[in-house]
């Protein structure tokens, strides 16, 4: 009898699923206009806020270490007199990988990032674009922040602040919404990338970080072996053994070398391996993603919405 009984209550559980399945169809069916008016209210929104985003354009230089072994054979005689040179306070790092590593954290640093602004004097296309006109090819600011006209900055300031933005806001901007950073491990390859309103600047921009980071570098370790030679060239002339002389002399022609090498190499930390090239084709938005998104969106409220106008309509269901 207990077997029967557990049967029966199989078969009633079953037979009650069923019941939930064909009742929530049909309730589904019944919300049919809901459901079409859902989706036609979240797939028309989606249009129109797609359509007031601008487009955005992305340029990418993809870049590589300039590797120690281009530097013609040096890191050997940095290998044979690297412990002796660590004696003299003297650094025969060459560059390479390893000012690559620090070069990337130095392109995504506040300082330099505001250097570069103010060297480029972008602050009002950094902070206060909405647009760019392709016809007329220029950009567009939003009043609200900055009159191009005048040349004043019109935004409301923050408590306590200024109208024109702070060397943190700029940074801020600047490093979140247009300049992206993406190492490979595998390959050892940057892309160094602006997305902008204007593709012609996204260009620039990234042609121009990339030229200053490897100045920076270039001017660094061109300074260092200067105060290197003059170390050095003092420390031979005052020791009289022959064999420190020796090893002076060698330490000098290294960083002669370094000088040499640093002053006349335009890649000294990077080696552009694909320039950036003005883009086309828009980057952002994806409309037809933000559209599709909107539409399935507007289903998936209408379907709730359908069950819940039935449920009020059905004890069997809200009794569940």
């Amino acid at each position: 009898m207990r077997g029967v009984s557990r049967r029966q209550s199989q078969v009633k559980k079953s037979h009650d699923d069923e019941v939930d399945l064909l009742e929530i169809g049909r309730a589904l069916l019944q919300g049919k206009w809901v459901i079409f008016a859902s989706f036609l209210l979240f797939f028309s929104t989606f249009i129109f806020y797609s359509l007031s985003l601008p487009n955005l354009y992305r340029s990418s230089a993809l870049v590589t270490p300039a590797d120690a072994a281009d530097t013609g054979g040096l890191s050997g005689l940095a290998g044979q007199l690297g412990g002796l040179a660590t004696i003299a306070g003297i650094n025969l790092s060459s560059g390479g990988s390893n000012n690559s590593a620090e070069a990337i954290e130095v392109l995504q640093s506040w300082a330099f990032i505001e250097e570069f602004i103010e060297e480029q004097g972008i602050e009002t296309q950094v902070f206060a674009v909405k647009e760019w006109d392709p016809v007329n090819d220029e950009l567009i600011f939003d009043l609200d922040i900055y009159n191009s006209d005048s040349e004043v900055w019109t935004r409301k300031p923050p408590k306590g602040g200024d109208s024109k933005p702070s060397s943190w806001e700029l940074y801020d901007k600047f490093i979140s919404e247009y300049m992206s950073i993406e190492e490979d491990a595998l390959t050892g390859f940057t892309t160094i990338s602006i997305e902008y309103y204007s593709p012609e600047l996204s260009k620039v921009w990234v042609d121009e970080l990339v030229k200053k980071i490897n100045d920076r570098f270039k001017k660094s370790n061109a300074d260092t072996a200067e105060r290197n030679l003059t170390y050095l060239r003092a420390q031979a002339a005052e020791t009289k053994f022959a064999s420190m002389q020796k090893v002076f002399y060698d330490l000098i022609e290294e960083q002669i070398k370094t000088h040499m090498l640093a002053m006349g190499s335009n890649e000294y930390v990077f080696k552009t391996v694909r320039e950036a090239r003005v883009s086309e084709v828009k980057s952002n938005p994806k409309r037809s993603l933000i559209v599709s998104l909107g539409a399935i969106l507007g289903l998936i409220f209408g379907a709730i919405l359908s069950l819940f106008l039935f449920m009020d309509r059905s004890p069997r269901l809200r009794n569940k």
